[in-house]
């Protein structure tokens, strides 16, 4: 299996990720991580519940051997659930720590920084130790998911203030603080499936409807009938944070690096042309992304037409920012054109004739009609459709556009 990160908040250029983070992917820290089956199995299960006094619960917490979940009830009394060793799964971490439990390092990039770097001084939404993935080690390999992660002393601690109860069966639940959220397609991730619900995962793994807001103390309504297995196509948000889960299955079905190359290198080879400075256009190697070049083909982005660079037709009324495109006189934004990189974001291998409004980000009709209407979550109560490529929040009455390319007129 695969996860991809989608970009996160509208972004400069400078820190969109498009299938790479910006400093490049270096050891945990990466845009996108494959999950293998472990040489032995480290996941682990539920096994034993203590109640106990507050006092005594530092000493409970200290066998750094043992994983455990302590959820503080009051002042004077704590619940804590001892977790035993389980040979048949393998457990993943994701958070924002750098510690050795955590497999997946995900960072935030927030608007106005130059890298992900520069956002790691900034206040992060996403918690530490965010969520865990536990996958059983034979087939089908089914992959659960929990809100929060086991720190270095291998446990998981709710304070007072968080939002916890405990269950009809007699055990204890809880959510963290800015909650893991999911949310699974309807139909599979292809370009027949359609937006489904998002929702909460607990810390034992339960489905609950959003709360009110965010980090609101009262939970949302269980919802029985769903479960925490993750599919291909799952999405999951961490605030700050949205990754894409893929199936191996799924990825069969997807376009290989090598394929979106074939398709530049396609594209390029029909010598699309300026319709008025009459210069070829080609698009960059897919290493070259973010480096605008000579030939880079230009969009408006109000009527697709597919331009070179140049300077003419700025609308002073709008600040500079729009453009009177030559061909048909629509004025609209104008931005140079970029191949999206990440294949596992691909829905097919269709030829890249549409670009996402207002980043340029180009890739097939079907992929972008499919994540135009994915509302991502932003801050605590809002929802955007965004280029999944940088995480801009699309505009537009589609949020992308058919591009119409002139060819050479010999």
């Amino acid at each position: 299996v695969l996860m991809a990160a989608l970009g996160l908040h509208p972004s400069s250029p400078k820190t969109k990720y498009n299938g790479s983070l910006p400093n490049g992917d270096k050891g945990r820290r990466r845009s996108r991580l494959a999950l293998f089956k472990r040489p032995k199995a480290n996941g682990v299960k539920p096994d034993v519940v203590h109640h106990i006094s507050t006092p005594l619960v530092s000493k409970a917490l200290t066998n750094k051997g043992q994983h455990s979940i302590s959820y503080t009830l009051s002042r004077s009394h704590s619940v804590i659930v001892e977790y035993t060793h389980d040979s048949e799964t393998d457990m993943f971490q994701i958070g924002r720590s750098t510690e050795s439990m955590i497999d997946f390092v995900v960072t935030d990039t927030t608007p106005g920084t130059n890298s992900a770097i520069d956002a790691q001084s900034a206040q992060s939404t996403i918690s530490r130790f965010a969520c865990r993935v536990i996958c059983e080690r034979t087939p089908p390999y089914t992959a659960r998911i929990y809100a929060a992660g086991f720190d270095a002393s291998r446990n998981i601690f709710l304070g007072e203030r968080a939002a916890k109860w405990r269950t009809p069966d007699g055990l204890m639940d809880g959510l963290t603080t800015n909650g893991v959220l999911v949310m699974h397609p309807n139909g599979g991730f292809n370009e027949d499936s359609t937006p489904g619900v998002w929702r909460e995962i607990s810390v034992c793994g339960n489905v609950y409807a959003l709360r009110d807001s965010r980090s609101a103390q009262q939970r949302g309504k269980l919802v029985e009938s769903e479960s925490n297995v993750l599919r291909d196509g799952s999405l999951i948000d961490l605030c700050g944070a949205t990754l894409l889960w893929r199936t191996s299955g799924g990825l069969l079905r997807t376009p290989t690096l090598q394929q979106l190359e074939a398709l530049r290198q396609e594209v390029n080879a029909a010598r699309p042309q300026c319709p008025v400075g009459f210069g070829t256009l080609a698009f960059p190697s897919l290493a070259q992304r973010g480096v605008v070049e000579k030939q880079q083909p230009w969009a408006y982005l109000h009527c697709g037409h597919v331009h070179g660079f140049h300077t003419w037709g700025c609308r002073k009324e709008k600040g500079g920012l729009e453009r009177e495109c030559p061909l048909c006189r629509r004025a609209g934004p104008y931005v140079p054109l970029w191949l999206g990189c990440e294949a596992a974001l691909y829905l097919d291998a269709g030829r890249p004739t549409h670009a996402f409004c207002p980043c340029g980000h180009v890739c097939s009709a079907k992929t972008v009609q499919y994540w135009a209407q994915i509302p991502l979550p932003h801050g605590t109560h809002a929802f955007h459709a965004a280029c999944p490529f940088c995480g801009t929040w699309l505009a537009g009455r589609q949020g992308f556009v058919r591009l119409i390319f002139q060819g050479p007129l010999d």
